[in-house]
């Protein structure tokens, strides 16, 4: 009898629950797969935020070029700025006139300034115009950064912007103003002239295109966008 009862004994203590060690082993074990949870959901969480901010970075940029594009489409007439500048490209600047329309109003002219300012993308407009003189004043405060409209922010992290124009067959930087003198314009008339009479006719030195290259954050390559100058 009392062989049996310390073999009951026994058996009692080998049920009664984990040893120190085990729960030690269970606890390591739960910690490891706790980190390895959590890494795999940090990576997760990162992924989706870098790709959430790349599709911001396109959608900006898809809503800058198009306004790009429609101020390009509405350049100004050369002809009709009587030898007045109508286009400025430099590093991170762009300003140029475009025709401004209005619903039973005539067609006005505005200076759009396009600037990188603290690694944003702004555009700054004019109040439009029919007087070149006043035209003038307002250029003259888009180029010498004197004018206070407030800009609209179109995209972030743009840490640089380049412009070149197109111009006899190729892209060109070109960081003086482009304007047709008074001159030009008679000669433009005579080519006209010659066109009708089918005879041969110089190339024409203005500008008709424009390229815009932006370099922007979360973007490896360079994004880059041609316009036709609807003007030309």
């Amino acid at each position: 009898m009392r062989h049996t009862g310390h073999r009951q004994h026994g058996r009692e203590r080998q049920r009664g629950g984990f040893t120190l060690i085990e729960l030690l082993v269970a606890i390591s074990i739960l910690a490891i797969v706790a980190v390895l949870g959590w890494r795999g959901l940090d990576s997760i969480v990162r992924a989706r935020e870098t790709l959430t901010a790349r599709l911001e970075s396109a959608r900006g940029m898809q809503l800058a070029f198009a306004q790009m594009q429609s101020d390009c489409e509405h350049l100004a007439n050369p002809a009709m700025m009587l030898g007045r500048p109508y286009l400025l490209s430099a590093p991170d600047k762009l300003t140029l006139v475009r025709n401004v329309y209005a619903e039973n109003e005539p067609a006005r002219l505005q200076v759009v300034a396009y600037r990188i300012v603290d690694r944003m993308l702004t555009r700054r407009e004019s109040n439009g115009t029919r007087d070149l003189v006043q035209l003038d004043v307002m250029w003259q405060a888009a180029i010498s950064n004197a004018d206070t409209t407030p800009s609209v922010t179109l995209q972030s992290g743009v840490s640089a912007m380049q412009v070149m124009n197109w111009e006899n067959n190729g892209w060109r930087q070109n960081s003086q103003p482009v304007a047709q003198s008074v001159k030009q314009q008679q000669q433009q008339q005579q080519q006209q002239q010659q066109q009708q009479q089918l005879q041969p006719v110089p190339p024409d030195v203005a500008p008709t295109g424009l390229q815009v290259q932006l370099q922007v954050d979360n973007v490896a390559a360079v994004m880059s966008k041609s316009f036709l100058l609807g003007g030309m």
